[in-house]
């Protein structure tokens, strides 16, 4: 954030003017400036001062007016401002929103001490206000009354609001900071004291963190748990003075602290996480800071020092102008003020959750913004300023925008179109669609209300190019899916929603109604199509006619216009509409009819009356009678019978308005309500709902009258009856009179067929011409059936009639049996005539069965007659009938079932079927098994199937005969030109040469060796060669090349063309496949064919002239080289040729030839060194004096250097002494070790440089030594330290390196020693010396040293670094914590990561508690885990018990984990109920359910679970699962004592009720063992059955079979959870089985469970025939149904002889695990109130 002076508002006075409060609107648009003089001054945004008025004291009498005005809050609105006075009262002005509005005091609140500090949260409906007696009160506007919210005893300094506003902290004198929230639910955070500061926290603010500051110059951030983040100490700092004010940015991403002459700046770091300190902004002579507001656009910062100056500084991250039209200025992370360059509008774009913005863009025609943060994703509209926020994934900028809406933002993306509308942070909806034209979406948010509907929101879009869905986007259902047969190009809905106007492709014009689910078909072409705006009214065009629909709800009904031209568009303003149509040359407008339109905008405004008053200026035309009937319709669903009433007198409808008439004045009347209703659903034809109506209010007569009007005789008859009605049969018999006169026999039989006056009824039904329903009445009636001539009678109608079937039945109802198969046969009921002849006439059903078969095949059921053939043994028809109806697989079963003789035939009708279909495979199978295989060769050769052909042919032709067939065809194609064809048989028969043969002749080459390639690839290479020089022989070159190519003989191309003289093409081929060197060579010999000029200007054109120069340098061809170099552009060549040519004489030995060249190509110094380099002095002596004098020196030196290397050194001194190059000589006796000469040397011929060679020397010693001693590396740095040379020394200590020696600790010694000298002598290069130092410790791992070297130069983090290296972790933290306490959390942190690294859990143990224990419990530690986290809390323990105990499950080891929790106890935490849960379900599988050596398991179980139960007592599931447990352990006590067997057994059945919680089959197998064991052989059955039951279950994976009926009025579940897997072995499900068959045969054993006296099943609490639960017995399980035992803490009882039983044998056995049992009871139910016997 930086922040940029803009102006002064006020200028500072020479003395005390103190500016006491500032406060910005939220409007931005309002600044109230307040000073010590108490007038609160009003600015505008751009720091002009437009307004003031002067503050009132709390006592009018007051004319001192002592007090100050210590704050200043506007309120949400930004209409009203509060003050905050010290006389201990707080006004609130209205001010109005206009500049110089009348101020007036609209609330006051008087408080009991001075106000010191006001807040007034945006989205608060009343402001918060610190009092100097420590209380914070809330007061409340529109109640005009305060109330506290907490208090202290320490004055408030200062209040801070959360960014968001849902919280605020307070700071007071005495340090403390309170929070309170006013959302505690959902904002995260809790009310209460924060922190403590270390000083009363005048400044103070709440952005990303709280921050405090004071009198004490130090600046903390707090996080919301009050510990401290960060903080920035400048106590230390002689400059700085105390902080008086603090404010945070609006988005919380900056604060600024005020305080002498300063102003402070930190900003929000996301993502280092931390604050970061801006350069201070340092004003001189500005004094104490004593207020400061932030704008809440985050744009302003405003700045009031104790002068009363009034400074106004500018504040933004940055700045940028967007396409010249918008400036957009970044004042937080998160807030962005995008400003309109024209108009001057600004907006706000702000992220809701704090994110980062990272890019802002502007859309849609400037007029909507989008940006983006990490998570989320801005939406804006610049026009009406609203803006959304929504989730988004990143998508790489993929998205696109479409703004055709102003409601609504549309982004489609990856094939997902979302909606967002403007001013929500919801997702309005999405969409899957790959259609974003606009045209093909339309969307619709409440642009026209409907009735009963506050939001109306739908979507219209396509799925596909043929189907519509349309959505609700409020509830996000489809409403419908439209497909349509054509390629939908125009979509759009009404803005009610109501409608859907589409069109196709083919240009047809479409109408949905939605309520409806109805289309409708508008035009059949249409080339322009929309609605009215503001209207259901729809225009479109067809061709030359301009379609309009005035009432779209009768889409018939159009009016017509002819039209010259295309319309362009619909126009609406100021009561009229027109329709532009561009007529070519002008544009005409045709006026649409305003009252038809504004009809429908009545109706959908529900304004009746109005829209009578349209309708009645219009004359009656099919349009206007279509806007009556829908307005008739709408005004009797509202009730308004006026309106309906003048509806169908305009229509004629004149019985329907005389009825409503009538209506009227019934209402007029007597008022009765329930008789206008009843009324009006008649005249909606709702008869149910009027008599209902009549009922309700007595009034039977009036509903049966109603019903008689109507001649509803029946509906009458059934009110009379249901009311008993005494003119019940008197309306009867009217009804049967008027049924009789008005000729309705049929209705008069029914009447009396319900009276059960049949005969009568039967003689009606004849008369009525009905003998269908005689003969119903008869068969059901065996008093008619017995009279013969009636049955006939009948029998003779219905075949009249033609209904011999009915007839048939009614002669096999009275068995004649023979007449009624004939009428079977006779009506065509074959099925039932067969059924009726497979009981009488078994003979005739083979007969039948054909005859049926025929009659179907003559109705063309070809497939249906196969059956029936089959059935009559007929299979050549069945086959037949079969091939007619196509139904192949039925053709091939019957035909294969049939002998040979017969099948044959029509094996070559089903090939020919799969032949014509295509199936060769399955027609191949078929015409073999029809032995006619050369069919099949010719349906492969006709469908050029050649390879399955041939296979074929080879299994029914000979070879030769094959060989010749397909050798015909391949000729016969070859000579049709189809040589694709012909290869491809030459191929089959494996004669591929006959078709290389064929190519060769046709010289198709490219196929013929396609087919060399495939057939013989070794010949491949020797084939394209040999047609290259078939080709050369030819003359046809290119073809040639291009075979030598494929060939890989592209030399012999070049030579083909060089043979033909064609240079051109054989210098392209080898440059070509060649390349550079093959190109050369061939330009070479081109241009030596050519010689002279001409091959000078040939290489100068190829660009080869100075290649072939080289060229024929390196082949020798020297005079070749100088002919061509004779060129103009190549005499330059011409010494470097000399030059080679003297080379290539002196490697041949010939030096004189060599000499002359040299000379020649003016190179006379190399002609020397090749003398010197042959040491033959004089020659070069000569050459060098003749030629180049400069060189006799480089001879010297060259003869020197032969001296020195022959050990002649005086004479090699004197040859460098005559070349004048004594500094050579001592090089080489420097390079030979011979240091003293050297040194002469120098000395007396160079003495400039004898300091050099002396320094030489000397690091020559240093590094080299005189010997292997260590004194020789030291020697040089001793001398110069004795002689005081310190820089000397140490540089002489520090040259000494690993590489001399591999005595580390020498090199220690030694760098320390270089160390101690700087610190003593050199203290100003201590800094660089110690680095090096310590840097060159670290490489040979002394990081101790190396840390005491980097602590010696105040490198901290360095020394820090080395400690921990070199593992001395309490200097490392000494260090970091006295020096560097920036550092000493990332010590402690790899202190930690060190010993998790090292494995020192104990230690560890001492920082890390939890990294410690986790380490522990890697390693399997859990003694020493849980006896360390038993120190940490329950919580920790907990934690740790319950990682073990899951480890053990996982394992198997069940038993041991449940010994986990009985020794450290199981803990509420609900992540460890799976835990409980999979060790009771290991428990229940794996344990005895019987066996006495089980009982400390469920004893165990029980009391693990109790202690569960007491912390959960409302936990259904762990109580049942507790009393499971009890149960068994109860049960498992019992075994062994004889007395007790019966008291066990009804523990193994009451464990039944809870299989819906433990295992069902384990359950009942146990109950029924224990029921066998006792002899209760009815219970052990049923049990067992069950048993076997469920383990059915278990194999299908479903209890939809199991059969509850033996468990009907019981309390045992019948919804069970099926386990995975049985509990029970194969071998005891084997045993079981067997026993239930064995006694299934036992007439003494029954399928039911024993009863008891309720009489019902003996252990079910639940008693069905009272409806009541009986108490359970604490021992058994079983119902206390009488003589109970009652307990004194508990509400538990017990059934007293059981009770008496069990305690009786603990007595006589002494059983410990009875005891145990009795103990349990004692502590959990208490001592029994009537005990028969004591616990022990």
């Amino acid at each position: 954030m930086q922040l940029r002076y803009l102006k002064t508002l006020i200028n500072p006075q020479d003395g005390q003017a103190k500016v006491t409060a500032f406060a910005w609107s939220p409007s931005n648009a309002k600044l109230a400036v307040v000073t010590v003089d108490r007038v609160v001054l009003l600015f505008d945004d751009h720091g002009e001062k437009r307004d003031k008025f002067s503050t009132k004291p709390s006592d009018p009498n007051n004319i001192k007016k002592q007090y100050q005005v210590k704050s200043l809050a506007f309120s949400p609105d930004s209409s009203k401002i509060a003050v905050g006075q010290t006389d201990d009262i707080v006004f609130v002005y209205k001010i109005g929103d206009d500049w110089g509005e009348r101020k007036t005091i609209c609330n006051k609140f008087i408080q009991e001490s001075a106000v010191t500090a006001m807040v007034w949260p945006s989205d608060q409906p009343s402001f918060i206000i610190g009092l100097a007696n420590g209380k914070i009160r809330i007061c409340n506007v529109r109640s005009n009354k305060s109330q506290p919210l907490y208090g202290s005893e320490s004055s408030v300094v200062a209040i801070a609001t959360h960014p968001n506003n849902k919280a605020i902290v307070s700071g007071h004198a005495d340090g403390t900071i309170l929070r309170y929230v006013f959302d505690e639910l959902g904002s995260g955070m809790s009310h209460g004291m924060v922190v403590r500061h270390s000083c009363a926290p005048y400044a103070l603010a709440w952005g990303t963190s709280i921050c405090a500051a004071g009198c004490d110059k130090r600046i903390i951030m707090y996080n919301t748990d009050g510990k401290i983040t960060q903080q920035f100490d400048y106590s230390k700092d002689t400059d700085e003075k105390e902080f008086t004010v603090a404010a945070s940015s609006p988005s919380g991403h900056s604060i600024v602290l005020g305080s002498f002459n300063r102003l402070r700046v930190f900003n929000w770091a996301p993502r280092k996480m931390i604050w970061e300190e801006n350069q201070p902004k340092n004003i001189p002579n500005l004094y104490t800071i004593t207020a400061l507001s932030w704008k809440k656009d985050g744009s302003r910062l405003i700045c009031g020092s104790l002068c009363g100056a009034v400074d106004l500084f500018d504040c933004c991250l940055r700045r940028t102008i967007y396409k010249n039209k918008f400036e957009m200025t970044y004042v937080g992370l998160s807030q962005v003020i995008v400003k309109n360059l024209q108009s001057g509008t600004r907006v706000v774009v702000k992220s809701h959750y704090s994110y980062e913005i990272h890019k802002v863009s502007i859309m849609g025609k400037d007029r909507y913004i989008v940006a983006y943060t990490s998570d989320t994703l801005l939406l804006g509209d610049l026009k009406t300023f609203r803006i959304s926020e929504i989730a988004w994934n990143s998508t790489g900028g993929n998205e696109k925008f479409v703004f055709d809406h102003s409601n609504v933002c549309m982004i489609f993306n990856a094939g997902e179109l979302t909606l967002v509308e403007y001013g929500s942070n919801d997702i309005l909806g999405s969409v899957r669609t790959e259609f974003i034209s606009p045209h093909l979406i339309s969307v619709r948010i409440n642009e026209r209300s409907l009735k009963g509907m506050e939001d109306n929101k739908k979507i219209a879009y396509l799925v596909d190019l043929k189907t519509i869905s349309i959505v609700d986007l409020i509830f996000g259902i489809t409403l419908a899916t439209l497909s349509h047969d054509s390629k939908i190009d125009w979509v759009e809905l009404n803005e009610t929603s109501r409608k859907l106007l589409y069109r196709d492709k083919k240009l047809r014009l479409h109408l949905y109604d939605i309520n409806t689910q109805e289309k409708t078909t508008l035009l059949n072409y249409c080339t322009y199509v929309q609605w009215v705006p503001l209207s259901d009214v729809c225009v479109a065009q067809s061709r030359n006619n301009l379609c309009v629909w005035y009432n779209i709800d009768n889409p018939d009904r159009v009016t017509m216009v002819n039209i010259k031209g295309d319309i362009e568009e619909i126009e609406r303003s100021e009561g009229k509409t027109e329709v532009v149509v561009n007529e070519g040359v002008s544009t005409i407008s045709y006026t649409l009819d305003e009252g038809l339109i504004e009809f429908g905008t009545a109706i959908d405004d529900r304004d009746y009356t109005r829209a009578v008053l349209y309708l009645e200026g219009l004359e009656l035309t099919p349009e206007t009678e279509t806007m009556w009937n829908t307005l008739s319709q709408l005004s009797l669903e509202s009730r308004q019978l006026h309106v309906a009433q003048r509806c169908y007198a305009a229509l004629g409808n004149v019985s329907r308005a005389r009825y409503l008439r009538n209506i009227r004045n019934i209402m007029e009347s007597d008022g009765e309500e329930f008789r206008v209703k009843a009324k009006l659903a008649i005249l909606d034809k709702q008869f149910k709902v009027a008599e209902a109506i009549y009922l309700e209010q007595g009034y039977v007569d009036e509903a049966m009258e109603m019903y008689q009007t109507l001649h509803m005789w029946d509906e009458a008859l059934r009110v009379a009856e249901n009311k008993n009605h005494p003119e019940l049969e008197s309306l009867r018999r009217n009804y049967f009179s008027w049924l009789t006169s008005t000729s309705q026999e049929e209705k008069a039989g029914e009447l009396l067929e319900k009276e059960n006056d049949c005969m009568a009824a039967l003689q009606m039904y004849l008369k009525a011409g009905l003998p269908a329903k005689a003969a119903r009445l008869a068969m059901s009636d065996n008093t008619i059936l017995s009279q013969v001539d009636i049955v006939d009678s009948i029998a003779s109608q219905l075949m009249k009639g033609g209904l011999y079937e009915r007839a048939g039945e009614l002669y096999e109802k009275i068995d004649r049996s023979q007449n009624a198969l004939e009428c079977y046969r006779q009506g065509k009921a074959f099925r039932r005539a067969v059924e009726l002849a497979r009981f009488v006439f078994p003979k005739d059903v083979i007969e039948l069965e054909e005859e049926w078969g025929d009659y179907l095949c003559s109705q063309q059921q070809t497939d249906e007659a196969i059956s029936h053939y089959i059935e009559a043994g007929k299979s050549i028809k069945a086959i037949e009938a079969a091939i007619q109806s196509r139904q192949w697989t039925k053709v091939i079963q019957i035909v294969e079932a049939q002998e040979e003789s017969v099948s044959k035939k029509y094996y070559k009708i089903i090939a020919d079927h799969f032949a014509h279909s295509g199936e060769f495979k399955n027609a191949e199978r078929y015409y073999l098994k029809g032995d006619t295989p050369e069919l099949a060769v010719d349906m492969y050769i006709a469908n050029s199937e050649w390879d399955a052909a041939h296979k074929i042919a080879l299994t029914c032709m000979k070879l030769e005969e094959i060989a010749v067939l397909f050798i015909t065809h391949a000729q016969e194609f070859e000579k049709k030109g189809l040589y694709k064809e012909s290869e491809k048989l030459y191929v089959t028969i494996k004669e591929p040469d006959l078709a290389i043969n064929m190519y060769k002749k046709l010289k198709k080459y490219d196929a013929m060796i396609r087919l060399v390639a495939q057939f013989h690839n070794d010949l491949l290479m020797d084939t394209h060669l040999h047609l290259g020089k078939e080709l050369e022989g030819e003359g046809q070159y290119k073809l040639a090349e291009k075979h030598y190519i494929d060939g890989g003989d592209w030399k012999t191309a070049v030579n083909m063309y060089r043979l033909a003289d064609m240079w051109d093409d054989a210098f392209r081929v080898a440059k070509q496949y060649g390349g550079t060197g093959a190109a050369k060579q061939v330009a070479y010999v081109w241009g030596k064919t050519l010689g002279g000029d001409s091959a000078i200007r040939l290489l100068q054109k190829l660009g080869y002239l100075e290649q072939c120069i080289d060229f024929a340098t390196e082949t020798g061809a020297f005079q070749y080289a100088f002919e061509l170099a004779k060129h103009h552009t190549m005499t330059h060549k011409l010494p470097d040729l000399y030059l080679k040519q003297a080379m290539y004489y002196e490697d041949e030995g010939k030096f004189t030839e060599a000499e002359e060249a040299f000379i020649k190509a003016k190179k006379p110094k190399e002609a020397v060194l090749m003398y010197v380099h042959c040491q033959d002095w004089d020659s070069a002596q000569r050459v060098a004096e003749l030629y180049d004098p400069d060189s006799v020196s480089d001879i010297l030196v060259g003869q020197a250097r032969v001296a020195f290397e022959n050990k002649e050194f005086q004479k090699a001194e004197t040859f460098l002494l005559r070349a004048e190059r004594p500094e050579l000589a001592v090089k080489f006796y420097k390079d030979g070790g011979n240091w003293d000469d050297a040194l002469r040397l120098t000395k007396e011929y160079i003495p400039h440089k004898l300091q050099q060679i002396q320094d030489e020397y000397d690091m020559y010693l240093t590094q080299h030594g005189s010997g292997t001693s260590d004194d020789n590396f030291l020697a040089p740095a001793k001398t110069w330290e004795a002689n005081g040379d310190y820089a000397r020394a140490i540089e002489a200590y520090l040259k000494i390196t690993y590489h001399q020696t591999n005595d580390f600790q020498l090199l220690e010694e030694v760098w320390n020693k270089a160390l101690e000298l700087a610190i003593k002598f050199l203290p100003n290069k201590v800094s660089t010396i110690g680095g090096t130092i310590g840097q060159r410790l670290a490489e040979i791992n002394r990081f101790e040293s190396a840390g005491d070297a980097f602590l010696a130069t105040d490198r901290l983090k360095e020394a820090i670094d080395m400690f921990m290296k070199a593992e001395k972790w309490d200097r490392a933290r000494t260090v970091a914590r006295e020096m560097a306490p920036q550092y000493e959390q990332t010590v402690e942190d790899k202190y930690v990561e060190s010993l998790k690294k090292s494995g020192k859990a104990e230690a560890l143990a001492n920082v890390d508690v939890i990294a410690a224990l986790d380490m522990m419990a890697n390693r399997g530690q859990w003694s020493k885990v849980l006896q360390t986290a038993q120190n940490e809390g329950p919580a920790v323990l907990s934690k740790y018990v319950a990682m073990h105990a899951a480890g053990l499950l996982q394992e198997g080891q069940t038993v041991q984990a449940l010994s986990v929790f009985m020794q450290y106890g199981a803990s509420e935490n609900p992540a460890n109920f799976n835990i409980y849960r999979r060790m009771c379900h290991d428990l229940f599988l794996y344990e005895s359910f019987s066996s006495l050596t089980a009982y400390k398991t469920w004893s165990s179980l029980r009391d693990v679970l109790t202690t569960l139960h007491e912390k959960l007592p409302s936990n259904k599931e762990f109580d049942v699962l507790l009393k499971s447990a009890h149960l068994l352990a109860v049960r498992t006590s019992t075994e062994g004592h004889t007395q007790l067997q019966e008291l066990g057994v009804k523990c193994a059945v009451a464990l039944l009720r809870y299989t819906n919680y433990i295992l069902p089959d384990k359950a009942f197998f146990e109950a029924g063992l224990a029921c066998r064991s006792v002899g209760w052989n009815n219970m052990a059955f049923v049990f067992f059955n069950r048993f076997l039951d469920i383990c059915d279950a278990i194999e299908d994976g479903s209890t939809n079979m199991l059969d509850h009926s033996d468990f009907a009025d019981t309390d045992i579940p019948f919804d069970i959870a099926l386990p995975s897997d049985y509990s029970v072995s194969l071998e005891e499900r084997e045993e079981v089985k067997e026993w239930v068959l064995a006694v299934s045969m036992d007439q003494r054993v029954q399928q039911q469970l024993n009863l008891d006296e309720r009489g019902c099943y003996e252990a079910s609490l639940l008693n069905t025939h009272s409806n009541t639960t009986a108490p359970m017995c604490i021992l058994t399980g079983y119902p206390v149904i009488r003589g109970e035992v009652t307990f004194k803490s508990s509400n538990s009882v017990a059934n007293k002889d059981d009770w008496n039983t069990y305690l009786m044998a603990k007595k006589v056995t002494h059983s410990v695990e009875c005891q145990d049992v009795l103990n349990y009871l004692k502590i959990s139910a208490g001592a029994p109130s009537n005990p028969s016997y004591a616990f022990s």
